[in-house]
């Protein structure tokens, strides 16, 4: 049994009868336990609900557990490699979805598009305090640094280069590219923008600290929330040191209710869903879809990192 576990839209539902076949796949909302599919399924489609430990083991036969995008930290991976589950993702499946997202919140943060948005529909267009226009901005001229150059960053770096930015970038080790190489503490302490494209591992948690970073920049996360300090993010936000935030991902998701981000008019956000968009859909499900054949086949899977 192959299984989806997932909230998907109308149009996700009818891609996945499109490139599986009718009835192929079983759906399982996001937001309920698989433990009613545990004793049959044998691939499961992964999106964002945690595949716990405890899953993996009550699953005797799953053999493949696919992940619908890149990052795999919401996997129990060492219980994957315990019960001899194979891991796959699908890297630059959704690579142009993420670089618009990334380049669409650096506008709307530098152009305040949220703020101007919610006023012109409340009929108060143009009785902002001038000093409102006094923290809008544009591209050129900007230094953009880039954390991390995989294959979003790479898509992104030549329009960002395009529109006048100067772009800067930091990965494990240089890249034959047009663009200075620079080393993490000099972006964060220099850049205008910094817009963040690393996975999620024990290493990178919480290495981007919002207090460091150049007074007046924007931080640009599509990446994963723990990256950042989300308190020190607040502080930031909140003193002033920083000009704005495009959020797509926070520490804990859904955000709660609770979160003082709700209340900035200097932050844009949205629910981790750069990497979603019809056409990543048909890219990721396609990739599923050949890897479900292999293993059927017992050929060598595709992206497996387990």
């Amino acid at each position: 049994m192959i299984v989806l576990h997932a909230r998907p839209s109308p149009g996700f539902r009818a891609e996945v009868e499109n490139v599986f076949g009718p009835g192929v796949v079983r759906h399982v909302d996001e937001a309920a336990s698989l433990e009613s599919v545990a004793g049959e399924i044998t691939t499961l489609l992964h999106v964002l609900t945690p595949v716990t430990a405890e899953f993996i083991a009550s699953a005797p036969n799953l053999k493949l557990i696919q992940k619908i995008g890149v990052g795999v930290n919401t996997i129990a991976l060492d219980a994957a490699r315990e019960h001899g589950v194979a891991v796959c993702n699908m890297p630059g499946t959704n690579s142009q979805a993420v670089a618009e997202m990334a380049l669409s919140l650096m506008m709307a943060v530098l152009r305040r598009t949220c703020f101007f948005d919610a006023r012109t529909r409340g009929g108060e267009g143009w009785t902002a305090d001038p000093s409102e226009l006094d923290n809008v901005g544009e591209i050129a001229g900007r230094t953009v640094g880039l954390v991390g150059f995989g294959n979003s960053a790479q898509r992104l770096a030549p329009v960002l280069a395009a529109l006048g930015a100067k772009v800067v970038y930091t990965a494990r080790s240089p890249h034959d590219v047009d663009y200075e190489f620079w080393p993490l503490e000099r972006m964060v302490a220099e850049c205008d923008i910094l817009s963040l494209h690393i996975p999620l591992t024990e290493e990178t948690r919480g290495t981007i600290d919002p207090l460091a970073m150049k007074a007046g920049a924007v931080l640009v996360n599509t990446a994963r929330g723990e990256l950042v300090d989300e308190e020190r993010l607040n502080r930031a936000l909140a003193s002033g040191h920083l000009r704005g935030a495009g959020l797509d991902v926070f520490m804990h998701e859904p955000l709660e209710p609770s979160n003082p981000l709700l209340d900035r008019s200097n932050v844009v956000l949205a629910p981790h869903i750069a990497w979603l968009t019809p056409e990543t859909l048909t890219r990721s499900l396609t990739v599923a879809h050949e890897n479900c054949r292999r293993l059927t086949a017992d050929e060598p899977l595709l992206h497996q990192v387990i």
